[in-house]
């Protein structure tokens, strides 16, 4: 039952991993090492973009193509709406009219095949936070990008976020409640039942006074926009968000807008540890803020190192960072890349202490710059996915802290048309390269660009998606993390002897 239990709880954080029948017996009683099957089933969240009457926004959808599933499944992207019955009808008629609503509502996207990205779109405020559900082929390693871009006003630039599984703990350095920037953390409830929230604000001096902080109710099918500013008096320029799910579970963002250097999505960063990547500094950055915080009640110092091309440096004047226990701590390292493709590198004296971490980026000068963030990433682990690229507009960034790597980066077919292309690069150990990743022959549309690392060590990544607008060097970076397209299924037999 144990055993049984475990696999179950893995499956449900990554998707719902089909159990073969056991195989041959393993010998001398040796246990035989878990197998990795594709999972079935995945759920994503896209938090709804900016209301904007400016505001484009696009929708990408791609699947890998991943050996080991079966030939049905589908996917779709729908709008979230709470669902609401009127108390006062009979069930039959809440029962007629919502069959009347699910035929009405069409999803924003729906993908075709496998290997091919899908696209869908929405303007202004007609868009809303989307609920994902992918089964069966589409399910493993299903990657979605919503990507708005807004011509003017408070936060204009280009947004770009992944959308995410849902969970129950977020972390978000990098965050701010001053006055020139409004950020805003929106709680994405895809369940049926309502989610209940704690949002924890950080400073510079320690966890700030928060009035309506605790005890949020996200409903279900619904998503709650909380404006940071309204949760504490305190003006900060650097405050860490912690998200905590008290029942149920949710999708969470951070969307950062700024009266005058732009905007971005913040996603959530890694979980706390004691050595973290920042993959993907653009080279042409003109200014990065590290923020970094502590969850343990001890101080640490963080070494901090960057991952050039040439391999890892300390920034000048910039060899650590201290921070206090509890306390957000910043420090502006400039343009620390000076030109070159560059990856971020802390490292806790003592590994035993945990640390989240984000940088802020910015591209352009005076009145034409814009921002991105960039949070800790995990690694690319097996396979990780960035959609809605082009071949002028995209840049794929790669970083093996650790030791040489070696990496295969394969790009879909075009959402119009192409003919996928693939290509093995070696990753110098220490490195941080902006590699020249292929491109599908004949395409048309917007690629996927698929990561699968071929050796042991490590490996960070992240995407950059560049335009201009009237003289704006509009971008967004996102991280690639795993996919968790395949679950680790142990062999099982059966053994009557356990109920005895």
């Amino acid at each position: 039952m144990s055993l049984i239990a475990g696999v179950t709880a893995l499956a449900a954080v990554t998707g719902f991993a089909a159990v073969s029948s056991p195989g041959a017996e393993a010998k001398d009683g040796a246990a035989k090492a878990a197998a990795r099957l594709p999972v079935e089933r995945t759920s994503l969240v896209c938090p709804p973009p900016s209301t904007s009457d400016l505001a484009e926004t696009t929708y990408t959808s791609f699947t890998p193509v991943t050996k080991g599933t079966e030939n049905e499944g589908k996917a779709e992207l729908r709008a979230a709406t709470e669902q609401k019955p009127d108390e006062s009808k009979s069930e039959d008629d809440r029962d007629a009219e919502d069959d009347k609503s699910e035929e009405s509502e069409k999803p924003v996207l729906e993908p075709g095949d496998p290997g091919k990205p899908v696209t869908g779109e929405a303007t202004g405020d007609e868009s809303s936070a989307l609920l994902g559900t992918a089964e069966g082929r589409f399910a493993p390693g299903w990657t979605v990008q919503e990507t708005s871009t807004v011509t003017a006003g408070t936060g204009r630039g280009m947004h770009g976020v992944a959308c995410t599984a849902p969970d129950t703990e977020f972390w978000f350095p990098g965050t701010s409640t001053d006055g020139d920037r409004t950020d805003y953390v929106h709680l994405t409830n895809p369940d049926d039942a309502a989610a209940v929230v704690d949002i924890e604000l950080y400073g510079k001096d320690g966890a700030l006074e928060t009035t309506v902080g605790e005890g949020i109710t996200v409903q279900p099918h619904s998503a709650e926009p909380v404006l940071l500013s309204t949760l504490t008096d305190e003006k900060q320029t650097d405050v860490t968000v912690h998200v905590v799910v008290r029942s149920g579970r949710i999708g969470a963002a951070v969307q950062a807008l700024d009266a005058e250097l732009g905007g971005d999505w913040l996603p959530a960063s890694t979980d706390p540890a004691g050595r973290l990547v920042l993959p993907g500094i653009p080279k042409d950055a003109t200014a990065v803020r590290l923020v970094a915080f502590t969850s343990g009640g001890a101080d640490v110092d963080l070494k901090v190192r960057l991952a050039s091309p040439s391999g890892l440096i300390t920034p000048a004047g910039h060899d650590t960072l201290h921070v206090k226990g509890g306390m957000t701590a910043a420090v502006d390292l400039g343009d620390v890349t000076r030109g070159e493709a560059g990856s971020l590198v802390l490292t806790a004296a003592d590994d035993s202490v945990p640390v989240v971490a984000a940088v802020r980026v910015l591209r352009g000068k005076g009145d034409d710059q814009e921002s991105a963030f960039i949070p800790a990433a995990r690694p690319v682990g097996t396979r990780a996915t960035a959609v809605e690229n082009t071949a002028k507009g995209t840049t794929l960034s790669v970083t093996a802290p650790e030791g040489t790597a070696e990496i295969k980066v394969t790009a879909s077919a075009g959402t119009e048309g192409g003919t996928e292309a693939s290509k093995t690069y070696t990753i110098k150990s220490g490195t941080t390269q902006d590699i020249e990743a292929p491109v599908p022959a004949g395409v048309k549309g917007t690629y996927a660009l698929t990561v699968e690392p071929r050796s042991d060590t490590p490996v960070y990544a992240s995407r950059t998606l560049t335009t201009t607008e009237n003289g704006v060097p509009f971008f967004t970076v996102q991280p690639l993390p795993d996919d968790r397209g395949t679950v680790a299924v142990p062999e099982s037999n059966e053994d009557l002897s356990i109920v005895q």
